[in-house]
């Protein structure tokens, strides 16, 4: 378990299962992940679900993201790991509205930000967010991210941010904590 100040990033488990569902066809959630709602009943989604935990991709790490009162509020993860590059790119989605804009999304970022730093060889993790999602470009601004440029696809119009093991040791520096790394 990782923890923030406002919340805890756990492994992810088959009760996540019906929150994940909801917010994966809800079609505002799926706009701010520049995708199409999921299209399928949630049989075939939880069977697809219960494999992805039972056999998962090493190439990706999956946290779901609670309050510290135990509520799943969205989920955080680090994927597309590249071993030679020592890159990952990270994702993470508040589903539920209640938390949005109160820093709950910031926290988990840092966290996890943290968190590969401190157990990973990987030195740069970069995301992408939609240049019209403000509230996440601040955000991620606020976590150590900086812009480095714009993509466009599937008609989606997309910012680039990125942050390397450097500075985010030079953060830490500043602010007192230790940057220090457990590498697994």
């Amino acid at each position: 378990m990782i923890t923030g100040t406002k919340i805890r990033l756990r492994s992810k488990s088959l009760a996540d299962a019906p929150l994940d569902y909801a917010w994966q066809v809800d079609p505002e959630l799926a706009w701010l992940d520049a995708t199409d709602p999921l299209n399928c009943a949630f049989s075939d989604y939880i069977a697809d679900y219960a494999s992805d935990l039972r056999y998962p991709d090493l190439k990706r790490q999956r946290f779901a993201i609670e309050t510290l009162d135990g509520k799943h509020i969205g989920n955080c993860v680090y994927y597309n790991v590249e071993n030679t590059k020592r890159a990952a790119e990270l994702g993470v989605t508040i589903g539920n509205r209640d938390y949005w804009g109160k820093g709950y999304g910031t926290d988990a970022v840092t966290a996890l930000v943290n968190y590969v730093f401190r157990h990973t060889r990987l030195n740069r993790l970069y995301l992408r967010t939609l240049e019209s999602n403000l509230r996440a470009q601040v955000s991620f601004g606020k976590c150590g991210f900086v812009p480095y440029g714009h993509m466009e696809r599937d008609g989606y119009c997309f910012i680039l941010m990125e942050m390397y093991r450097k500075e985010w040791e030079e953060r830490q520096t500043q602010r007192g904590q230790p940057a220090v790394a457990e590498h697994t």
